[in-house]
C-alpha cells in the first residue's frame, strides 16, 4: 500500500481516518483542522492528486517522484518543501543505509513521501498524538516531530561508525591487506553521512528565523533549537570521523611503505650475501684451477717437451703451481673476495 496513514486532526486530536485521498480532502474541507497524509513509494497519480488538491509546485512534485535529491529546504509560496536523508546502521553487514524522505508542509496539511524504510513515521505520529497541545500547533509541529526522529535516528549510525573506526585502527597495525579498501568504503559512508547531516543545521536555522513570520510558538521554537543542537553535535562527530579515517589511511600507507622498504632491504641483504658466497666459491675455484692447469700441460703425451728432461722440472712445476695459487689468493684477498 502506498497510502500508509491518512488522518485529519482537529485541535491536535485525531478526528477522522479516511479510507482514501478523496475522503481526506472532503473531511478537511468539512471539519477544518489539519490533514497528515503519509505515502510510501507512491504512484505518480497519487502524488499528482495531492499536488492538485494542495496546489504543490511542479518542481517540488517532480523531485518527490524522481527521488535521489540532496537534503534541502525550499519554500514555494505558502508551502515548505523539505528533503531529508534519514540513515540507519545495519549491524549484520556493518554498513550505513541511507533513505530519502520528502515533506510538503502547508497551512493546513502535511504530506510525507517516503522512499525507504526509515524513518519510522508511525512512531512520530504516536508521539505527537500523545501530546495534543504540541500537535495542535499545526503542520509545523509535525515537521518538528519528523526532524527530531531523523536526527535521533543518526545516533545509532554514529555509534556504528565509531565502532567500525575503532576496529580499523586495530587492523592498521596488523598485516591485513584489506584495510585500505575498508577505510575507503567507510570514508564514502562518512562523506554521505555528512551530506545528510550538515544541511539540517541551516534548515533548522531558517525555520527559526521565520518563526515570527509563520507563527511558530515559543515552545516549538525551543524544540527546534534542541533538534538543531543535536544535529550540530552529530555533524561534528561526522567531521571527526572523516579526519580520523584520513589519518588512518595516511598511517596505513606509511606502514605499508615501511614494510616494503624492510622487505626490499631484506632481499638486498640476501642477494649481497649470496653474491659474497659466489665470490668466495669462484675465488677458491680459480686458486685450485692453477695447479690443475700446470699439471694438465705437463701431462700431455708429446715426445718433444724440453722441460720433461730437466732435472729441476718437477720442483719448478710444483713451484709454479704454488706460486700461481699464492698470487691468485693475494689478488682475491685484496679485492675482498676472500
Amino acid at each position: 500500500m502506498t497510502l500508509v496513514d491518512n488522518v485529519v486532526y482537529v485541535e491536535g486530536r485525531r478526528a477522522s481516518t479516511p479510507e482514501d485521498l478523496d475522503e481526506t480532502y472532503a473531511a478537511l474541507r468539512g471539519r477544518g483542522g489539519m490533514a497528515w497524509i503519509g505515502l510510501y513509494r507512491p504512484e505518480r497519480a497519487e502524488v499528482q492528486s495531492v499536488a492538485a488538491e494542495f496546489r504543490l509546485h511542479d518542481l517540488a512534485v517532480e523531485d518527490a517522484l524522481k527521488g535521489h535529491q540532496r537534503a534541502k529546504l525550499e519554500r514555494f509560496g505558502e508551502t515548505l518543501f523539505v528533503v531529508l536523508r534519514p540513515a540507519r546502521y545495519l549491524d549484520d553487514v556493518e554498513k550505513v543505509e541511507f533513505g530519502e524522505l520528502h515533506v510538503f508542509v502547508g497551512r493546513d496539511f502535511v504530506v510525507t513521501v517516503r522512499h525507504a524504510e526509515s524513518p519510522d513515521l508511525a512512531a512520530v505520529r504516536r508521539r505527537l498524538e500523545a501530546s495534543p497541545e504540541l500537535l495542535g500547533a499545526g503542520p509545523q509541529a509535525v515537521l518538528y516531530g519528523i526532524l527530531d526522529e531523523v536526527v535521533d535516528g543518526y545516533a545509532p549510525v554514529v555509534a556504528g561508525l565509531e565502532n567500525d573506526i575503532d576496529e580499523i585502527e586495530n587492523e592498521i597495525f596488523g598485516a591485513d591487506r584489506d584495510v585500505s579498501r575498508r577505510v575507503y568504503e567507510l570514508s564514502r559512508e562518512v562523506i554521505e553521512f555528512q551530506r545528510a547531516v550538515h544541511p539540517l543545521v541551516a534548515m533548522l536555522e531558517a525555520l527559526q528565523a521565520g518563526a515570527e513570520k509563520y507563527g511558530l510558538g515559543v515552545e516549538l521554537q525551543q524544540r527546534l533549537r534542541d533538534v538543531q543542537d543535536h544535529a550540530i553535535r552529530v555533524g561534528e562527530r561526522a567531521d571527526a570521523f572523516r579526519v580520523l579515517l584520513q589519518n588512518a589511511l595516511t598511517v596505513h600507507a606509511t606502514l605499508v611503505g615501511q614494510r616494503q622498504n624492510d622487505e626490499m632491504q631484506r632481499l638486498t641483504e640476501s642477494a649481497l650475501a649470496q653474491s659474497e658466497e659466489v665470490k668466495r666459491i669462484s675465488s677458491w675455484a680459480a686458486i685450485l684451477f692453477a695447479p690443475t692447469l700446470v699439471g694438465t700441460v705437463y701431462g700431455m703425451n708429446f715426445e718433444h717437451m724440453p722441460e720433461l728432461a730437466w732435472s729441476l722440472g718437477y720442483p719448478l712445476a710444483l713451484l709454479a703451481m704454488l706460486g700461481m695459487g699464492v698470487a691468485l689468493y693475494g689478488v682475491f684477498k685484496w679485492k675482498r673476495w676472500l
